[in-house]
């Protein structure tokens, strides 16, 4: 191969709570814009929290409508966050201007897209049919529910005849997807990947079971908007969220090659587990430090060359006090003067797509030199101890040329992921 290949990110595709396309979700996220809203059906009344974030649905800007982009038949095959990912997808290979052609460019072109969870109303539904009758069930139930099946849906659309792969790591699953596909590329595997992540659960089952383990926000129903609240000292528990994100990252020779637009290029990937508990973080953050040295030791950068780090924090007591720790531990005096945020606050948690979404966004601060903000964050928490970016976000003033990025995601069962990323000139 000669020598290391670097890795570059080349198109941006996100399908979430602010807004269908990156534009759309950058804009409004930017400029303070809450996507958290009053879930109101019925079936949500027993659940003791009633907030979401959904993706906007209808036929306006910014708005998705499915049957839109997809025919009937197709619809029967694919849940809701199998079709996010694909409408991501489109958008981020549009962005990249990256169609093969050749049985060589289909070969070197692969797919690493993870869900979270399988779609719960699915099960449900089935399980009902079936307690009527066996013909009842569909053909498409077992395709419709298999997490790899949106990574393998791109792939077919799109002719993508490289390694085709999906994880499945909770809330770390679009950030593993990301790393792992700079590792493909970086070892010499493909030459392109499409990567990332995607949700869809906001029911009163997958609800009922996070309220059952004191997950999410309880106090914020006649507040939705409020309820996302991270690193502040109301904070009591994540809203869940749905969407998708997802990246084309590309060899750098190969995107020099074509004249491709490079917003930034990944330097290093950090994975970690904590080995501790199924739902909490280590109280001493050690997962999560490791992690982020991890990264910045493949990226070849020191704590001091960073500049912003987009936090995991998704507004749970202990999870927003571990990170901030951990940051503390790692950055030492530096971590009073970077730049931290947490777009949760606007987003929710999007599960499965939050790590893709939120490397998208990292990505997209570094290209545009200005980082985004924390909503909701009216009264920080001052055990946290971080230069925390609040309100309409602020550009990003550095001292040296370089523009270098943490961004954080970690998920139950203590599995932990950070990516380091730098803007390209």
């Amino acid at each position: 191969m000669g020598g290391v290949r670097r890795v570059v990110v080349t198109g941006l595709g996100l399908v979430t709570p602010l807004g269908v396309g990156a534009p759309q979700t950058w804009k409004k996220l930017t400029v303070g814009r809450v996507a958290t809203a009053a879930l109101t059906d019925h079936s949500f009344a027993q659940v003791p929290c009633r907030v979401g974030a959904r993706v906007p649905r209808g036929e306006g800007e910014g708005q998705l409508h499915l049957p839109a982009h997809f025919t009937p038949s197709q619809l029967r095959t694919m849940t809701p966050a199998t079709g996010y990912a694909l409408v991501a997808a489109r958008e981020a290979l549009q962005d990249a201007g990256w169609r093969p052609q050749s049985e060589e460019e289909r070969g070197r072109t692969g797919v690493a897209v993870g869900m979270g969870m399988v779609d719960l109303e699915d099960v449900l539904a089935t399980g009902a049919a079936l307690q009527d009758r066996y013909s009842r069930v569909s053909p498409y139930f077992v395709p419709r529910i298999l997490t790899n099946m949106a990574a393998g849906q791109i792939s077919m659309e799109h002719g993508l005849e490289g390694p085709n792969h999906s994880v499945s790591t909770a809330c770390a699953t679009g950030a593993h997807a990301v790393g792992d596909a700079f590792r493909f590329i970086r070892h010499g595997d493909a030459d392109v990947m499409v990567c990332g992540g995607a949700e869809a659960c906001i029911n009163p089952l997958a609800l009922a079971g996070f309220c059952r383990l004191r997950a999410l926000a309880t106090s914020f129903n006649e507040e939705p908007q409020k309820a996302s609240r991270p690193f502040d000292a109301r904070r009591e528990g994540f809203v869940m969220g749905e969407g998708a994100g997802v990246l084309v990252l590309e060899e750098l020779g190969h995107a020099r090659a074509r004249g491709a637009t490079v917003y930034a290029e990944v330097l290093g990937y950090g994975t970690t587990g904590d080995a501790h508990h199924y739902t909490a973080p280590r109280e001493d953050g050690r997962g999560a430090v490791r992690a982020m040295r991890a990264a910045m030791a493949e990226a070849g950068v020191s704590p001091a060359e960073v500049g912003y780090i987009n936090a995991h924090a998704t507004s749970t007591p202990l999870g927003d006090a571990v990170e901030a720790a951990a940051i503390q531990e790692v950055f030492g005096d530096h971590a009073a003067t970077l730049g931290v945020s947490s777009v949760k606050g606007a987003l929710g948690h999007l599960l499965g797509a939050a790590g893709a979404v939120e490397a998208a966004v990292t990505v997209i601060a570094c290209h545009a030199g200005y980082l985004p903000p924390t909503a909701n964050l009216d009264s920080p928490d001052p055990a946290i101890g971080l230069d925390l970016v609040r309100g309409r976000g602020r550009a990003w003033i550095t001292d040296t040329p370089k523009r270098v990025a943490l961004t954080n995601s970690f998920g139950f069962g203590g599995t932990n992921a950070c990516l380091c990323v730098e803007a390209c000139d």
